[in-house]
C-alpha cells in the first residue's frame, strides 16, 4: 500500500469513527424530536440529557480530524468536494452549530417558552445535518462531483444523494436508541430500556430495509460503488453489516444492551467502511483517484507522523472517556450531594 493509499484509509476509518460516534448524539436528537409534549417527553429527554452531557462534545473531534486529513492529505478533493457542494455542507455546520448551542441552552433556562425553543433547535438540527452530509456523500459517490465541477443543486440533490441522506437519518436514529437504551438500564430506569428498545428494533427493520434497497439506487444512479459492493472486499463488507444487524435484533429482544451497542456500532462503521472500499482505486467515482488527489509526498510524510501521535496520545484519552461514562464515573453531582458535602460528610472527610 503506498503512503497515499494508508492515509486514505485512515480517513476513512476517520468517517467511521465520526459515524459511529457522532451519529449515535445525532439519534439522541432524533429521538428528542419525536418524544412527545412536556409530561409524554420529559423522562426520554432527561435520558437523553444524562447519557448525552459527559462525551457528546468529544464526538466532534472526529470530524475535525476527517476535515484535517481531507485538506492536507487530499487538498484537490477538498477543493473539489466544498466547492461543488458548498449548500448542503454549509448547512450541515450551521447546523451543527445550533444544536451545540440549542442542547447547552435549553436546560439553564427558567422560561419554559424558551427552553422549548432551544430543544426545538436542538432536535431539528439533529435532524437536517446527518442529513446534509449524507447527502454530500451520495454526491460523491454517484459520481456528479469531479475536478472543475460548479456548484449546482444536481450535485447533492440527486436520487443517491437524497438516498444517502435518509440512510444516514435511520442509521443514527437507530444508533441513539441502541445507545438509549442500554443507558437508561444503566440509570435503573426499565420503563425507558423498553421505550428505546423497541424503537431500536424499529429503526433497525428501517435500516435494513433501506440498505437492502441501496442496491437499487446505486446500481443505476452510482454504477461503480455497486459494483464494488457486490463484489470483493466491498461484498465482505456488506455481509458484516448483515451478520451485525441479525445480532443486534437478537441482543435486542433478549434485552442484553451493553452488547448491542457494540454490534450496533458494527453495523454502521461497516456500512461506511463497505462505501469507502467499493470506490476503489477512485477518492470521487469515476474522475479523482486517490493517487492523483494526493498532495505533496513530503506532506503525506508529515501527516501520517502527525496521525501517529494523535493515535498515542489522543485515543487512550478518548477510549477513557468512553469507559468512565459507561461505567457511570462522569455523573454529575446533585444537590443532595452537594449538601451532604457542605454538611461535613463523605466528601469533607476525604
Amino acid at each position: 500500500m503506498t503512503l497515499a493509499g494508508l492515509i486514505a484509509f485512515v480517513l476513512l476509518l476517520a468517517v467511521a469513527a465520526y459515524a459511529c460516534a457522532g451519529g449515535t448524539d445525532y439519534g439522541a436528537g432524533f429521538w428528542d424530536l419525536f418524544a412527545g409534549g412536556a409530561e409524554r417527553g420529559k423522562r426520554p429527554r432527561w435520558l437523553i440529557d444524562h447519557a448525552m452531557a459527559p462525551v457528546w462534545e468529544v464526538n466532534n473531534v472526529w470530524l475535525i480530524f476527517v476535515l484535517v486529513l481531507m485538506w492536507t492529505g487530499f487538498p484537490v478533493m477538498f477543493q473539489t468536494v466544498f466547492s461543488a457542494m458548498w449548500l448542503p455542507l454549509a448547512l450541515a455546520a450551521v447546523g451543527t452549530v445550533l444544536r451545540g448551542a440549542g442542547f447547552a441552552l435549553r436546560k439553564p433556562m427558567e422560561r419554559i417558552a424558551r427552553r422549548r425553543f432551544y430543544g426545538a433547535v436542538f432536535a431539528l438540527s439533529s435532524l437536517l445535518t446527518p442529513f446534509f452530509l449524507g447527502a454530500a456523500v451520495g454526491g460523491i459517490a454517484s459520481g456528479r462531483v469531479a475536478p472543475g465541477t460548479e456548484a449546482s443543486a444536481d450535485a447533492w440533490a440527486n436520487p443517491t444523494s437524497i438516498f444517502f441522506g435518509l440512510l444516514t437519518i435511520a442509521a443514527t436514529a437507530f444508533l441513539g436508541a441502541v445507545f438509549l437504551a442500554s443507558d437508561a438500564a444503566r440509570f435503573d430506569a426499565p420503563d425507558l430500556v423498553d421505550y428505546y428498545r423497541f424503537r431500536a428494533l424499529g429503526s433497525l427493520v428501517v435500516v435494513t430495509l433501506m440498505g437492502a434497497a441501496a442496491f437499487a439506487v446505486t446500481r443505476d444512479d452510482a454504477p461503480h460503488v455497486w459494483h464494488g459492493l457486490t463484489h470483493g472486499a466491498g461484498l465482505v463488507l456488506v455481509i458484516v453489516a448483515a451478520v451485525c444487524a441479525v445480532a443486534t435484533g437478537w441482543l435486542l429482544l433478549r434485552a442484553r444492551g451493553p452488547w448491542s451497542r457494540i454490534t450496533a456500532a458494527g453495523v454502521v462503521a461497516a456500512g461506511v467502511l463497505a462505501w469507502g472500499v467499493a470506490q476503489r482505486p477512485y477518492l470521487i467515482p469515476t474522475s479523482l483517484t486517490v493517487r492523483d488527489a494526493a498532495g505533496d509526498p513530503t506532506t503525506l510524510k508529515w501527516l501520517a507522523f502527525v496521525t501517529l501521535v494523535a493515535v498515542i496520545l489522543v485515543a487512550p484519552a478518548v477510549i477513557l472517556l468512553y469507559w468512565l461514562d459507561t461505567h457511570g464515573e462522569l455523573e454529575s453531582l446533585t444537590e443532595a450531594d452537594l449538601r451532604q458535602s457542605g454538611a461535613g460528610g463523605p466528601a469533607e472527610e476525604r
